[in-house]
């Protein structure tokens, strides 16, 4: 769906992540100046982009998920602002395919993350994603920026150890993010570029597979993530919220999103020796970044605060 992309300003080239189509075959015979990194698995989104961009040598990657349309003269912004020595990866603003003039949930424009480690964006909170009137067309740096469509130095991705490869598909920008901050540098949205995007390609939202990724990949970032002081306050807060969560599925008769949480969190468990060896091995600093001081499950449900712009967020 990529267009509007010069290729005198971009190489483009389609990462298969071991797919069962005849794509890549269509691909090779209608576009046949494409190069195709063709992976003999699915590796999920995090293994198969590490494994395609170790066979890529440009200064600057960007990752584009398949299911993108892209903006008028998108890469101008994105470019400009990637000059900057302290920053690390942009993304442009994500607008919905089938609502152009609505913020689109994988990202909208830019990702932030409350205390308890429950991520939110400008334009899009919780389910609710607000319509774009140029409110936040402002560049700024950000926490987070979405899988979806990120652009990031080559150099800086490797340094920081890539993508977790274990949290298969769902918050491994968020991991990998966060470790970039860590390391003293800048995450940014430029919305000067846009793009639009389907959403929901590798797993429905209503999938069970695709709860259970969050709330355990939720749960591991936390804990490689956190300062070792605040790990075990925030996890015990984490457990009892996501117990409510639970709660409320019983209440629904939704017992298929029970499960996914109780095996999320029995997953975790079993996953947390690995990650506690991981963490002490890493050579990425141990810095707290700033991160939204506030509860964002308080703020929208509480009180009521279902804009980005009314959280006044500093």
């Amino acid at each position: 769906m990529i267009k509007e992309t010069p290729t005198e300003l971009a190489e483009i080239i389609v990462a298969d992540n071991g797919s069962k189509d005849n794509s890549v075959l269509w691909l090779k015979q209608n576009h046949p100046q494409i190069r195709i990194i063709e992976l003999e698995k699915n590796h999920g989104f995090a293994g198969g982009y590490n494994l395609a961009i170790e066979e890529c040598d440009h200064e600057i990657i960007g990752i584009v998920n398949s299911d993108i349309e892209v903006g008028k003269d998108w890469l101008t912004g994105i470019h400009t602002r990637l000059s900057k020595a302290n920053v690390a990866a942009v993304m442009p603003k994500i607008l919905s395919y089938s609502s152009k003039d609505q913020y689109e949930y994988a990202g909208a424009g830019g990702g932030f993350i409350d205390k308890f480690g429950y991520p939110f964006c400008r334009g899009r909170i919780f389910d609710s994603a607000e319509k774009d009137h140029g409110q936040y067309n402002d560049p700024i740096e950000v926490h987070w920026a979405t899988g979806a469509c990120i652009f990031i130095k080559r150099k800086v991705f490797i340094d920081a150890g890539g993508f977790d490869s274990d949290f298969f598909a769902h918050m491994e920008e968020i991991d990998l993010c966060w470790r970039i901050r860590r390391m003293g540098l800048e995450i940014w949205v430029e919305p000067s570029s846009y793009v639009y995007h389907i959403g929901g390609g590798s797993l429905p939202n209503e999938s069970p597979g695709k709860l259970y990724l969050n709330f355990r990949n939720n749960l591991a970032l936390l804990y490689k993530n956190l300062p070792d002081n605040k790990v075990f306050k925030i996890m015990l807060i984490r457990l009892l919220l996501d117990g409510v969560a639970a709660a409320q599925y019983i209440l629904k008769g939704q017992f298929k999103y029970l499960g996914s949480i109780l095996k999320a969190h029995r997953d975790f468990y079993k996953w947390k020796p690995a990650l506690r060896i991981a963490k002490r091995n890493s050579h990425i600093p141990s810095n707290e970044v700033e991160i939204y001081s506030k509860s964002i499950v308080k703020e929208y449900f509480l009180k009521g605060k279902k804009t980005f712009s009314s959280l006044n967020y500093k």
